[in-house]
């Protein structure tokens, strides 16, 4: 299967359908930080590249709701991150996986089809991420674990903070290689 994961430097998720010997390609704006197949890029130019599988991190920036005292002073910028979003949704791919956490996306254009936590999937931390659907099933957690910590939600400020936030934990890109392989 050809699996697209939009928006992803780290390579986690790319990595994980890779090692289910998927074709898998990460695309971002920036280098990969694990040696892989990467596209430095912007993925709307190839989104009609025969993809059977896209999994999207669109940037939260301008989306998430942790930010909203900010909001109203960044119209211009929600509504070209809002379009982002609709081009990914709309992308002509079988089966898409649109991720983010909770967002305007989800009163702007649709209401997220699951929520999933890094402590249903062997982490024991929370960072409530949505999951808009096309085409593909809801995650089924694989490891219910206790702990849960929002080590994210309180990291301090600094230079890495968005990158170390936009990471997907491990436990969740497996999952969603080991399930959406079966679709």
């Amino acid at each position: 299967m050809r699996v697209l994961v939009a928006c992803e430097f780290s390579g986690t998720v790319r990595d994980a359908f890779a090692a289910l010997g998927h074709d898998a390609w990460s695309c971002d704006l920036l280098e990969t930080e694990r040696p892989g197949n990467h596209i430095v890029g912007d993925v709307l130019a190839v989104l009609n590249d025969g993809w059977d599988l896209m999994i999207a991190h669109p940037p939260c920036t301008h989306l998430a709701v942790s930010g909203a005292r900010h909001l109203h002073r960044k119209q211009a910028e929600q509504a070209e991150a809002r379009s982002f979003v609709r081009a990914l949704l709309d992308a002509p791919i079988p089966r898409i996986a649109l991720e983010n956490p909770i967002s305007i996306i989800s009163s702007r254009i649709r209401k997220p089809d699951q929520i999933v936590q890094p402590w249903m999937f062997g982490h024991g931390e929370t960072k409530a991420t949505c999951l808009w659907l096309n085409g593909l099933p809801k995650l089924t957690p694989t490891d219910v674990v206790n702990g849960r910590e929002a080590r994210i939600h309180r990291m301090p400020p600094g230079p890495n903070r968005w990158r170390e936030r936009s990471r997907t934990f491990p436990g969740i890109a497996a999952a969603m290689a080991q399930q959406w392989s079966l679709t």
